[in-house]
């Protein structure tokens, strides 16, 4: 059965939700790297971006919008209509109608000072988010932040992700794992040296 994603949205108009919670850990991730960063000019790359709410939210509410160039990858045309709209005020965010999974989708997007690769790892095969990993280095600036997310349901696999960070030169930042929800939310910052070449292979598949 494929998911029907602008569908799935809905559960964000319940605040109380698992899904809103886990957002609201993800924009106050963002925020404080935003903080960090500051007044730099800086750049960011979202797969599977769904309609946008996770960035465009933080923005929304900050005064220094303006030093952020982004680009949101989505494939489901529903949501990249959406993502648009929200982006409209926005003129250095682009929203494009991709595949997430191709390392080509990226191109002129990256290499990025933050990552989001949110609602990913929980949808694709073990391999697939081995590869995605490895491949991550050549998506950052040095010091950039990934962002990720991945469900901690039987057989939790949230500890094997994140050694597949330390291995490919990525240091945790934070790992967020609420005792009342399998929601696993983790950041990790670039610590090694990006190589010469940016990704163009397939990376992973949505096998939901």
């Amino acid at each position: 059965m494929t998911t029907d994603w602008e569908a799935w949205h809905a559960a964000y108009d319940d605040p109380g939700s698992g899904l809103s919670r886990r957002l609201r850990i993800i924009q106050g991730l963002i925020g404080e790297w935003l903080d960090r960063t500051a007044p730099n000019d800086v750049r960011v790359v979202s797969a599977c971006a769904g309609d946008g709410r996770d960035l465009l939210g933080v923005l929304r509410n900050r005064g220094d919008s303006s030093r952020v160039t982004a680009t949101l990858l989505e494939y489901d045309e529903r949501n990249v209509a959406r993502a648009r709209s929200a982006a409209a005020e926005f003129p250095a965010i682009a929203v494009r109608q991709v595949d997430a999974g191709q390392g080509a989708s990226y191109a002129g997007a990256i290499p990025a000072d933050l990552v989001l690769m949110v609602g990913v790892f929980g949808n694709i095969s073990d391999d697939d988010i081995r590869t995605t990993i490895e491949a991550l280095p050549g998506m950052c600036n040095p010091g950039a932040l990934v962002i990720w997310t991945r469900h901690r349901g039987a057989p939790d696999f949230t500890p094997t992700i994140r050694e597949w960070f330390a291995a490919n030169d990525f240091t945790e930042e934070s790992f967020h794992a609420p005792d009342d929800l399998e929601i696993g939310v983790g950041s990790h910052r670039f610590t090694g040296t990006p190589p010469h070449q940016h990704p163009t292979q397939h990376l992973f598949t949505f096998t939901h």
